[in-house]
């Protein structure tokens, strides 16, 4: 545990400055339309905690206000902004455009008509939709085989159901989804333990909770609303157990202008009360040892145990005898801080476990999570109110995704009724997760490739590879509202499209969204602030039915009717577990919890009706020598393990704003260190290294000392994603991020 007294530059997280935000936004001219639109009924566009719908743009699903945040702010903000003139890429070239930062796309402002690279060009060209359709035509007569999709969750659920029932009925399961790069570990092991593979827990639940264990998550910056429900909690006298190698001072104190009078007299809330840093990449070592410790304690419940959970012996055996220097020299951590945290737990009533991509992104993520699931079920925490699984969604309905079927992992239930409504059985060809889609463009066996957002060029490591991929592909649709690095380095090797739509707030329909804790919500329909005259924006639901539609004309489905979201949602109700409701939502204008996933009583989505527990073994860590970097081993630097992640200002790989703050970071070309690993290295604090992995290096990072753990480092993803061929999690194809081996080394004072 490292001194969790919040430094002198950064007290707490939250707090006064994004008042101060809240206000600089409100004074520019798009102020008035900013707060129209936060009080617009939709819901918030960016992480799954976010609030709006039916209830209003500042209500959460329980009815409590004052639940926006700053990352919704600068979402909207970023939405408003104005069109980008024609004559912005008749003026720019596309190597020029291959200049600019994430942060500097989203700058230009909104897409506004349909664009065109074509081979050979050097400029992006207008388009019309009618020749946008053509060439859609063309590109989705082929081999379904070659045929693939990427999305993202920024869209609708009807959208996203679109998306893949015409897949499917083109015969292709190539779903890729931006979940497998982050939460897919998640879905995966949570099914095979409880049967369902999204939170057992909703906002509700929460609410009577006394203790939670959030492990690998910086909510201050990527889920801010999820902090109110922190300091609530902390408030009743509950407990908060931390487990992440870099201490975020937002998860020691924050300030939420939800509690106003809190935050003027003390600056905000406490909020750990105890802070546990491993090694990365040591999670299951560490639950072994909280169950080891558990068990040592007397602190287990059997009788839930044997009534509840298979195999739940081996488990207990396993942590019995797993020596205690096996555990702390694999974690990093004393027996001391894991069995007090272990005491915490075992003492409360009702635990959730909630965790972020610090536990998905690493090559032996599904693990994690049946680590993570074991210790909750071995306190009986599960299937109760209050207690439970967690998993915190990132982007806002990326669980929606999932539940309408965008995935290669289909449930059988919903294959069997997918294959009715289309009249023919789906194809069983395994389907291309994003990564599988990297490694087969990359040989050549993709063609055409439709993005629904999202920015698969750079949420990818090895930039380079991501970009020879793409580029062996014949033919790329980008659908989007603003430029992204994607749009200008993922380029196809025929044409390039890209296809400007409306977002979330804009759409001329009502349209569904999935909360990470399985709210559905109902955003009203809206309207574009972009001139009519200046712009020739769609609907995503418009787009891919004509598109649909031009592919296959006549048959079971009559996709021009489902330009209709009121009849999408009646064949969602019709095919979609736990949906029924949707099918009355128009009249009802009720949102509702999904059917069948959260748990009140220990009875399980299994065919028995009980957890399965899983063994999970301690993980063989090591780091590599300088030799695996191509250098010998007198060559000067440190080896370490790097972590990538987000920044205070930034939603996946959107950045809105240069500088982080919280962790004293002024731009994003830094690396933040230990103070010890910064003095062994011989190194001072501003110094510039170069950070060198396994795919490529960078040069010119700039050394910031943090409060991370001695050997291991943090960067700004996706600047940091071209420097590693990223390790997979066979069991669900997510890339290790959060544990990857870099050589640092070559400072000089700038």
């Amino acid at each position: 545990m490292d001194d969790l007294t919040a430094n002198s530059k950064s007290p707490s997280g939250g707090g006064i400055p994004v008042i101060q935000y809240w206000v600089e936004k409100t004074l520019t001219p798009q102020g008035p339309k900013l707060w129209q639109t936060l009080n617009h009924k939709s819901a918030c566009l960016s992480c799954a905690w976010g609030t709006g719908g039916q209830k209003g743009g500042f209500v959460n699903e329980s009815g409590e206000y004052l639940q926006r945040c700053a990352k919704s702010v600068e979402a909207i903000a970023a939405e408003l902004q104005p069109g980008i003139k024609l004559e912005f890429f008749e003026q720019y070239t596309i190597n020029e455009l291959q200049q600019l930062t994430s942060q500097q796309c989203d700058k230009l402002g909104r897409l506004t008509y349909p664009l065109i690279l074509r081979s050979g060009a050097s400029h992006y060209q207008p388009i019309s939709w009618s020749e946008v359709y053509q060439i859609a035509r063309k590109s989705f007569s082929i081999t379904p085989q070659r045929i693939a999709s990427y999305s993202s969750g920024r869209s609708s659920n009807e959208a996203a159901y679109l998306l893949q029932l015409f897949m499917r009925s083109l015969g292709s399961n190539n779903l890729a989804d931006c979940s497998d790069l982050c939460h897919a570990p998640s879905t995966v092991g949570l099914k095979q333990v409880f049967g369902s593979g999204t939170s057992m827990v909703s906002l509700e639940s929460l609410k009577h909770s006394d203790c939670i264990v959030l492990v690998g998550s910086n909510a201050p910056a990527n889920h801010p609303r999820l902090m109110n429900e922190l300091i609530k909690l902390r408030d009743r006298g509950g407990k908060i157990i931390i487990i992440n190698p870099q201490i975020e001072v937002g998860l020691v104190k924050f300030g939420s202008p939800a509690f106003p009078i809190k935050l003027l007299l003390t600056g905000g809330s406490d909020i750990s009360t105890l802070y546990l840093q491993p090694i990365p990449g040591s999670d299951v070592a560490l639950f072994v040892g909280l169950q080891k410790s558990l068990i040592e304690q007397n602190l287990i419940q059997n009788n839930y145990l044997q009534s509840h959970t298979k195999n739940w012996q081996e488990i207990l055996d396993y942590a019995q005898h797993t020596s205690w220097e096996e555990i702390t020299k694999t974690c990093g951590l004393s027996q001391e801080e894991i069995s007090a945290a272990a005491y915490l737990i075992g003492k409360s009533k009702n635990v959730v476990f909630a965790w972020a991509m610090g536990i998905t992104q690493h090559k032996n993520a599904v693990e994690n999570i049946f680590s993570i699931a074991n210790t909750a079920l071995m306190t009986g925490n599960a299937g109760k109110i209050g207690a439970g699984t967690m998993p915190i969604r990132g982007h806002s309905n990326v669980q929606g995704f999932g539940s309408m079927g965008v995935t290669v992992n289909l449930r059988e239930e919903v294959r069997e009724a997918l294959s009715q409504l289309l009249g023919k059985p789906l194809n069983n060809t395994p389907g291309y997760h994003t990564r599988d889609l990297i490694t087969a463009a990359e040989k050549g066996r993709v063609d055409t490739l439709f993005c629904l957002g999202g920015n698969l060029y750079a949420a990818n490591p090895d930039l380079q590879q991501a970009k020879k991929a793409l580029s062996e592909i014949e033919t790329i649709f980008y659908v989007g509202t603003k430029p992204n690095l994607g749009h200008f380095h993922g380029l196809a090797k025929v044409q390039t499209l890209i296809l400007p739509v409306f977002n979330r707030f804009e759409n001329p329909h009502q349209t569904t969204t999935e909360s990470g804790n399985n709210f559905v919500r109902l955003n009203d329909a809206g309207r574009t602030h972009l001139s009519s005259r200046e712009s020739d924006l769609i609907s995503e639901v418009e787009l891919i039915t004509e598109i649909a539609h031009i592919s296959h004309q006549e048959g079971p489905i009559n996709w021009r009717k489902l330009q209709d979201p009121i009849y999408i949602r009646e064949l969602i109700a019709k095919t979609i577990p736990g949906y029924q409701k949707i099918g009355q939502i128009d009249q009802t204008q009720e949102e509702f919890t999904i059917d069948g996933r959260v748990f009140s009583e220990p009875k399980f989505n299994t065919p028995d009706g009980k957890a399965q527990m899983f063994v999970t073994t301690l993980p063989q860590l090591s780091l590599p020598n300088k030799s695996y970097f191509g250098v010998p081993e007198n060559h000067p630097g440190t080896v370490l393990i790097l972590g990538t992640g987000r920044s205070y200002g930034q939603h996946n790989t959107v950045v809105y704003r240069d500088e982080d703050k919280y962790r004293n970071m002024p731009h994003r070309h830094c690396i933040l260190m230990n103070a010890e690993d910064i003095a062994a290295a011989g190194f001072k604090e501003n110094d510039r290294v170069t950070v060198k992995g396994n795919a490529g290096e960078l040069n010119s990072i700039e050394v910031i000392c943090g409060r991370i753990r001695q050997g291991v480092a943090f960067m700004f993803y996706p600047e940091a994603n071209l420097l590693f061929k990223a390790e997979i999690d066979i069991n669900s194809g997510t890339p290790a991020y959060k544990r990857v081996p870099v050589l640092v080394y070559g400072a000089y004072r700038s």
